[in-house]
């Protein structure tokens, strides 16, 4: 679907404008879907920390992912990890909400794995600790076929 009617940004990448629903599924053209993260998105951290975090809280942790992701790409390369780390828990609950207990507790493992390093000294009040707690506590919860609390973690203390 490479038409000359698709939107691109301004490297010719095709953007996708498809409404999606409040887990980021693709919806039908034309149809009510949720509120879009800008495709070029560019927040300072603490500001993109408040907003996906905001978003977590609203039931929408695709698209706090998304945002997660945008600061993960522009990041200087001492933080990319963090950042990948916290897009990846996003996108993880993500996954468990919609079912893919199985995918949802692999990427809630990789996305602890990334942010465990920086929880020593975390940067812009980022709870690592209690985000590794978190995203742990689920996934061990998930392999044990147990119930899950999928309630949105904290991403900072403050």
């Amino acid at each position: 679907m490479s038409g000359p009617d698709r939107a691109r940004d301004r490297t010719g990448r095709p953007r996708n404008a498809r409404p999606r629903d409040a887990l980021g599924r693709p919806v039908d053209h034309g149809a009510e879907g949720s509120p879009r993260v800008p495709d070029d998105l560019d927040l300072p951290p603490a500001e993109a920390l408040a907003e996906a975090q905001r978003l977590l809280d609203g039931g929408y942790p695709f698209h706090a992912h998304e945002v997660l992701e945008a600061v993960w790409k522009s990041s200087p390369q001492p933080e990319r990890d963090l950042w990948q780390g916290l897009a990846q828990l996003a996108v993880g609950l993500t996954h468990v909400l919609r079912g893919n207990r199985l995918g949802g507790g692999r990427l809630l493992r990789r996305g602890a794995a990334r942010v465990r390093p920086y929880a020593a000294d975390p940067p812009y009040g980022i709870d690592a600790t209690g985000l590794v707690a978190w995203a742990d506590g689920l996934a061990d919860r998930l392999e044990s076929g147990a119930d899950v609390d999928t309630g949105p973690p904290r991403l900072t203390g403050i």
